[in-house]
């Protein structure tokens, strides 16, 4: 697919709690297509400190108004200089690139996010639902601060919560909510992001299933175009860059995730 380098200009700034902003972008040029799952590499200017591009999975893509949306967590210099852009400034971003995730249609799905891992699934709902699938989302944090944009969900079908403490939604780890519980879980296919150890638990539920479960990395990508090798990942088909050959892989693809994985997996982990 088609790699393009455009000018963004700031619609929104949206603060969500103390280290998540969602930043409405809108273009001067059409948007080219961008499959759910796609992720994108924002440069940082002003930073003295960041050299590098920093990846983003796109939240959203709403395509009459010309706009993406990304979901900043601020971890170091890079992310806070982006978190604190302004309404009219300019970011220069590369999109789209990297696999996303196979679409569903008519079928009972269920989304898993775990933090900021709930980035990447806005759009993949939106589009499952746009195919006539049903779609269950799950999503979980440490407390129900951590719990991103849980409203915005709603309207693509039942939303479940689960939060660590325990001050919204089930108490306990994503991984050990009821809807696990069942002795059939009725979806035809599972997609996940969030932390390593919440994706293979939630991996190893789909295979004793019999369900696909497909999942988003949040390997290390500092060039997103599969030239610098910093994101790869042991697959049964021999190392892949997660940059080129996912960030999406069917979870039975990747080496290691099939073994018995502990099941009470934290979202921080």
């Amino acid at each position: 697919m088609k790699k393009y380098i455009l000018d963004f200009s700031i619609i929104s700034n949206q603060v969500l709690n103390h280290n998540h902003n969602l930043l409405e972008l809108g273009c001067a040029e059409k948007l080219p297509p961008i499959i759910p799952g796609q992720f994108a590499e924002a440069r940082v200017d002003g930073s003295h400190t960041t050299y590098l591009r920093r990846p983003f999975s796109i939240h959203r893509v709403d395509y009459s108004r010309n706009t993406i949306h990304l979901l900043i967590k601020s971890v170091g210099d890079g992310t806070r200089s982006l978190a604190g852009l302004v309404t009219g400034s300019t970011i220069n971003i590369m999109l789209p690139l990297g696999n996303g995730f196979p679409v569903e249609e008519n079928s009972k799905v269920l989304l898993v996010g775990g933090g900021c891992g709930v980035a990447p699934l806005w759009f993949l709902a939106d589009e499952l639902k746009r195919r006539g699938s049903m779609v269950t989302m799950l999503i979980g944090g440490r407390s129900a601060v951590d719990v991103l944009m849980a409203d915005d969900y709603r309207k693509f079908g039942d939303l479940l919560i689960s939060t660590e403490d325990g001050s919204l939604g089930e108490t306990g780890m994503v991984t050990n909510h009821s809807v696990f519980r069942q002795e059939k879980l009725p979806y035809n296919a599972i997609y996940c992001c969030g932390p390593d150890g919440m994706m293979k638990a939630v991996s190893h539920i789909a295979e004793k299933q019999g369900i696909q479960c497909y999942v988003s990395l949040e390997n290390t990508m500092a060039c997103g175009i599969g030239a610098c090798l910093c994101c790869v990942v042991d697959t049964k088909q021999g190392h892949r860059c997660v940059c080129t050959d996912g960030p999406v892989f069917n979870s039975n693809e990747l080496k290691g995730w099939s073994a018995e994985t502990e099941v009470g997996c934290s979202i921080e982990n």
